[in-house]
């Protein structure tokens, strides 16, 4: 793939250049600190919570558990980089933390695309099928399909890891804000055109499997279709209120996605900058909306959540 240099070398570390134009880097570091705190913090409670309550070991707080995890995995791979880059002023990575990273990161994004497809899918089924919700859709078969989803995503960034592991690279320079794999082949002396085709083909195989956004968009026309036929406007509202959490955590993640690819089609050219920050938003903002979500949304989750702090308080009285 692409013509080699004949005097790259293997390097062992790399510099994260991508905030060296960022003027307030303490402020953005501590934001981002901040951020990643709230996000442990509302995942641990969502994970807590279901864990706690047998009551809650259905499909669709599995579903959720499981989206707690990824987000966690997600935020951890970019997140400790550039805390580290701004607040701790070290800039070098090694390689194989920077390798570790990307495939994390990568491994995040594609199984968050999944889990929220799936996530759909419940809805659709508890909505269009609701009596025959619990026969199609149990606890054991979501768990066989979590589990599926994993190894899929895992198996696909194994090629993505290796095509940037057999990259020769000729300066140890990482020009974006953490190690991505757009970073790292940018950082290899070879022509990056032929290696982008990789994620692209891991991209249309992880989307003949799942859907993502169109299947997602499929199961709410079903929704919409479905909740329109009822003639008991309490129910309809009843119904669109399941799925207004699972609205918001699609549009989230989405739209930086969406934005940068109708920037690209337009013929909008982001900076180096303007790229960043668009990264550093798609890597922080789904994890913490997800959990925050779910958490003030649910009514399972709410509930529970209030009484934990409840009990608490009138324990320590």
């Amino acid at each position: 793939m692409g013509i080699k240099n004949n005097t790259a070398v293997r390097v062992s570390e790399f510099n994260i250049t991508g905030f060296d134009h960022v003027s307030h880097q303490k402020l953005l570091g501590s934001l981002i600190l901040i951020t990643y705190v709230l996000i442990l913090f509302f995942c641990s409670i969502n994970l807590s919570i279901i864990i706690a309550d047998r009551r809650l070991h259905s499909p669709m707080y599995i579903l959720i558990f499981n989206l707690a995890i990824v987000d966690m995995i997600f935020s951890t791979s970019s997140c400790i980089t550039m805390i580290t880059v701004l607040l701790a002023e070290m800039k070098s990575i090694s390689f194989y933390s920077c390798f570790t990273g990307m495939f994390f990161y990568h491994l995040g994004d594609f199984t968050s695309c999944l889990t929220l497809t799936w996530m759909a899918v419940d809805r659709m089924l508890a909505i269009s099928l609701p009596l025959r919700y619990n026969s199609i859709l149990t606890s054991r078969r979501c768990i066989m399909v979590i589990v599926a989803t994993w190894i899929t995503t895992i198996l696909s960034m194994s090629t993505t890891a290796e095509a940037a592991h057999s990259i020769p690279y000729c300066q140890p320079i990482i020009r974006y804000v953490f190690c991505d794999y757009a970073a790292m082949v940018r950082a290899g002396c070879v022509n990056p055109l032929p290696y982008f085709t990789i994620p692209i083909i891991v991209g249309w195989w992880l989307w003949l499997l799942g859907g993502h956004f169109t299947l997602i968009f499929l199961t709410y026309v079903v929704i919409v279709w479905t909740v329109l036929r009822l003639s008991d406007k309490g129910s309809k509202k009843k119904m669109f209120s399941t799925c207004i959490s699972h609205i918001i955590v699609v549009s989230v993640y989405y739209a930086p996605k969406l934005v940068s690819v109708l920037l690209t089609r337009i013929g909008v050219n982001l900076n180096l900058t303007e790229r960043n920050a668009v990264l550093i938003v798609a890597s922080t903002l789904p994890p913490l909306i997800n959990p925050i979500t779910y958490c003030l949304t649910t009514k399972e989750l709410r509930t529970r959540l209030v009484n934990r702090f409840t009990k608490k308080r009138v324990a320590t009285k």
